[in-house]
């Protein structure tokens, strides 16, 4: 298991060093994933249910990457046929400062309605529309993660985390919603309210690329609101019929093509083709998504080990306080996912000692998905940003974390006071 541990933590190193060293984080991750199960297999860490344990591990990877993958595409489609100007027009502020709070809070209340991941990915592509400078745009990008970290948080569809408190019966719609909206909302005000301090300067909007034959106000609007409602159609899909999310989010993809296919069928085969949900294929970022695989198949490999487990243990026999091992658990998902810790909370504490709804299950839910924040590797939220807009771990760990960590504070201090005020 130490093994295991070492050759992750100078992975992590590598990745967070990438800037540096000119090495791809997306290379290095795969390596990573790979060599990790490569010693599992060697060394016989996971025994004769290696294999098994591999092949779920997979599975639950390719539902996230059909998940992003069918997101991506859905947006790169509303995008190449201008659908994002319908949004950006009526935004009308000249003050950079007012359009970050803009963002900020559009992010936030998206991101419970649809996920943090489908969120960050509108978001940004909206940024890129409203904000030209480089630096300006990662700074909106950093406020993005933080603010779709804290609206998922508060949500049972909001967070991969807190559906899977709610469908395994630890948590509740109504009472999660209510008792951990103004945390989070701390958790994105306070951060938002000092970061703004060091925003200046006006809108300075990019102009649309021009296309040879426009597309009609129709046909945006059709593509736009199309697109948008597959995507918010996402979570009550699963609600309805109970499964997965990725196989809802390739319904809409379908739904989509096929739509473009008959609104485009009788023009031009160069501008047909520039529309089409093909070319947005192709547009996808590959690399961001080979980065998101690499990342989750070495946490699956620390998890299979059982350094997560073992990490959990240690924490109940050293320190014994839940309220300072929840915390804790915020820090370390900003380093390893949060769905494999949350799921090892999930076994290590049953529902016959804390039933439903009960401080322990509501605080893991508000930590677990703002913890994240404090890291850009945190979460998918995060990693999604490093591969759209550039972010390095670095630039975020300067400019960013320090506000997510007074926002993950400042939230957990709230809802601690509203606990005792019960």
């Amino acid at each position: 298991m130490y093994v295991i541990i070492s050759l992750f933590v100078v992975g992590y190193l590598l990745i967070a060093l990438e800037h540096r060293l000119r090495l791809s984080k997306s290379a290095i991750a795969l390596v990573l994933g790979g060599l990790l199960w490569t010693v599992l297999s060697v060394l016989r860490l996971g025994g004769v249910e290696l294999l098994p344990r591999l092949t779920d591990h997979v599975a639950s990877v390719a539902a996230l990457v059909f998940f992003l993958m069918g997101a991506m595409a859905i947006v790169e489609v509303v995008d190449a046929h201008g659908g994002f100007e319908i949004i950006t027009s009526r935004i009308t502020t000249h003050s950079l400062r007012t359009l970050l709070w803009i963002i900020s809070f559009v992010t936030f209340f998206l991101s419970a309605i649809l996920d943090n991941l489908t969120t960050t990915i509108v978001m940004l592509t909206l940024c890129r529309r409203l904000v030209v400078s480089p630096k300006d745009r990662l700074f909106f990008a950093g406020m993005v993660v933080i603010a779709a970290n804290a609206g998922g948080a508060f949500s049972p569809i909001g967070d991969v985390t807190t559906t899977m408190l709610w469908l395994g019966g630890q948590i509740s719609p109504v009472a999660i919603i209510t008792r951990l909206f103004l945390p989070s909302l701390v958790n994105l005000v306070l951060p938002l309210a000092v970061g703004s301090l060091f925003v200046r300067g006006g809108v300075a909007r990019q102009k649309p690329a021009e296309q040879s034959r426009p597309v009609s106000d129709g046909e945006r609007a059709i593509i736009l609101f199309l697109g948008l409602g597959c995507l918010i159609a996402v979570p009550v899909f699963k609600v309805l019929t109970g499964l997965p999310p990725y196989l809802g989010i390739l319904l809409g993809l379908g739904i989509v093509w096929v739509t473009t296919e008959v609104l485009h069928r009788d023009k031009g085969e160069p501008y047909r083709s520039s529309l089409s949900l093909a070319h947005a294929l192709v547009e996808i970022d590959l690399p961001s998504i080979l980065f998101f695989v690499g990342i989750l198949l070495a946490v699956a490999a620390l998890e299979v080990a059982g350094a997560l487990a073992g990490l959990q243990s240690w924490l109940e026999e050293a320190i014994g306080n839940q309220t300072i091992i929840v915390s804790l658990m915020g820090f370390f998902s900003s380093v390893i996912d949060n769905v494999p810790l949350v799921s090892a909370a999930m076994n290590m504490y049953s529902l016959a000692h804390y039933p439903m709804d009960s401080f322990l299950w509501e605080f893991l839910s508000y930590c677990a998905g703002t913890g994240g924040s404090l890291l850009v590797i945190g979460s998918a939220a995060g990693v999604t940003a490093m591969g759209m807009e550039r972010l390095t771990f670095g630039w975020y760990a300067r400019r960013i974390a320090p506000l997510a960590l007074l926002g993950y504070l400042a939230g957990g201090a709230v809802y601690l006071l509203e606990t005792a005020l019960r």
